[in-house]
């Protein structure tokens, strides 16, 4: 048992020197791909999420199994937060979608403005109605270009088991967009924990059933619950 432990101790180790490295270079050079324009800035993110995939499988040894399928064009994807591991992840599964994010972030210096480059649609948790206006509006000119809308409804990342009410935001997009609604469940907590040593195995990302737009915020916020948390 100590012995499977130093190892995974090594990987992890292997997988902090190479990783976080390649990532702060990817960091430096984000404005230089944001300042070319938002095409660049969508290539620039996809190439470093599918660096971090590799990376996550061959030193951490942890594998990817999709479940369900995708709708063909825009959608919302309300999906489960256990680490950081499918904030990356699910970058690239969605082809670069517009990802919904805290003030707090996009306010970070230079990196802030890289990420609204990107088509960051940026909540507001003490929303004025104009930054409200702001939120959906970014996230129309998502849609019009074709790109899904990914969400983590929760609001934060939470531990395996727990299963936090969703917050407003969520059910603001659904009504304004008026998108069909994929529901996305993860196990990542499981080997990726918040504390400690990430482990081998295989992190499930379960698509769920296609919820149709135009159901009032008691019934689709419910659904979309009960989705994310499947794998519980």
């Amino acid at each position: 048992m100590g012995g499977v432990r130093v190892v995974i101790a090594l990987r992890n180790l292997v997988f902090a020197c190479i990783f976080y490295p390649v990532s702060l270079f990817f960091a430096a050079s984000a404005p230089v791909a944001a300042f070319i324009g938002q095409s660049a800035m969508i290539d620039h993110a996809t190439r470093w999420t599918r660096f971090h995939n590799w990376a996550t499988r061959v030193l951490l040894g942890i594998t990817i199994r999709v479940e369900g399928t995708r709708p063909a064009g825009p959608a919302l994807y309300p999906a489960k937060h256990q680490a950081m591991f499918e904030t990356l992840a699910l970058q690239a599964l969605l082809d670069g979608p517009a990802i919904v994010l805290k003030q707090e972030l996009a306010d970070l210096p230079i990196w802030g403005w890289a990420a609204r480059r990107y088509g960051a649609i940026v909540v507001d948790r003490d929303a004025s109605a104009r930054a409200l206006r702001g939120m959906m509006r970014d996230a129309a000119a998502a849609v019009a270009v074709g790109r899904a809308i990914l969400i983590f409804p929760e609001g934060t990342r939470v531990a395996p088991g727990e299963q936090p009410p969703l917050k407003p935001g969520f059910a603001g997009l659904y009504r304004m967009l008026k998108l069909p609604v994929v529901p996305v469940a993860t196990d990542s907590g499981v080997v990726w924990p918040r504390k400690g040593l990430k482990r081998p195995g295989v992190i499930t990302l379960r698509f769920g059933e296609v919820i149709p737009p135009g159901l009032d915020r008691a019934e689709i916020e419910a659904r979309v619950h009960a989705a994310i948390n499947v794998l519980d």
